[in-house]
């Protein structure tokens, strides 16, 4: 068997199709949870700190070249100065939050399916023989 034949198979695998299909609604799922925090979520908690763009967060750790103050963390890294960029960390620990939550959620609901009770049929109905057994039973009882 050659090699193009081994990787026929092996790609063709269902198993690796769902994991391809996967990948590909995780990166779009990752870019609307990155727009959810960016978007909705960072700007009312970036108010609290005085401005909107929570992104541009950050402490100099040592000057560049020209000396700050610089107004955004870009204008800082073009100068060359060493940032600790708390806002960009912050962001990324709530990206984290929203996709872990998400996940808990959807594993949740399918082990819920998975543990959903399976009816049992009803038991057939009685013959005409056992029910007319039943009530000579029930004769003989009395």
């Amino acid at each position: 068997m050659g090699f193009a034949q081994e990787f026929k198979e092996f790609a063709t695998k269902g198993s690796m199709l769902d994991l391809a299909v996967g990948v590909v609604i995780g990166a779009a799922f990752g870019k609307i949870v990155d727009s959810l925090v960016k978007d909705l979520i960072m700007p009312p908690i970036g108010l609290l700190t005085g401005k909107a763009d929570f992104a541009n967060k950050f402490v100099v750790l040592a000057e560049g070249d020209p000396a700050g103050p610089y107004a955004s963390l870009d204008a800082a890294q073009k100068a060359g100065a060493n940032t600790l960029n708390w806002g960009n960390f912050v962001s990324v620990i709530v990206n984290f939050v929203i996709v872990a939550l998400a996940i808990f959620f959807v594993i949740k609901a399918v082990n819920r399916m998975r543990r959903a009770p399976v009816e049992e049929p009803a038991p057939p109905e009685p013959s005409a023989e056992e029910t007319l057994l039943t009530e000579i039973r029930d004769l003989l009882k009395k």
